[in-house]
């Protein structure tokens, strides 16, 4: 097997890895972003989204597409799933601030396309996992955010 649902998959003896770069590809296209400045951090550094923002309302139909698109990359890349999941809560009423970062994060992917998760032939294998949590992350529902 070597694509299958937007997946690409490398086999050799020293293990599998998986990776989605023709699927981010086709996202960048889609989205008019194959050609754009790349930039190395997803997200802006202490940037905080919110519902109300005050800025002009964004086509929530491209938004969830995006958005959509995005959530379907954290499959091989978790190095986008916590702003995935931030752009999500704004589904419903996006705004142009909302959609310029969702953008950025194509800019992020447009850096590193071929990144992927690799999984390393093991005869010992040890899971490892890690979490962090912020204390009433989302200003708007006041809920704290975990990852």
């Amino acid at each position: 097997m070597q694509y299958f649902l937007g997946m690409e998959i490398d086999q050799t003896q020293e293990g599998i890895f998986v990776y989605q770069k023709r699927y981010a590809m086709e996202v960048l296209k889609k989205f008019s972003m194959e050609n754009c400045k790349s930039v190395s951090t997803p997200l802006v550094q202490n940037s905080t989204l919110i519902k109300e923002d005050g800025a002009q309302k964004s086509d929530e139909k491209i938004y969830r597409s995006l958005v959509g698109r995005l959530l379907y990359l954290t499959i091989t890349r978790p190095d986008v799933t916590y702003v995935a999941n931030i752009l999500s809560r704004f589904r419903q009423e996006p705004s142009e601030i909302h959609f310029q970062a969702a953008k950025r994060v194509l800019r992020y992917i447009k850096e590193n396309v071929e990144l992927g998760i690799w999984y390393k032939k093991s005869e010992n294998l040890i899971l490892t996992g890690f979490t962090d949590s912020d204390w009433v992350g989302s200003i708007d529902d006041m809920k704290s955010t975990s990852g």
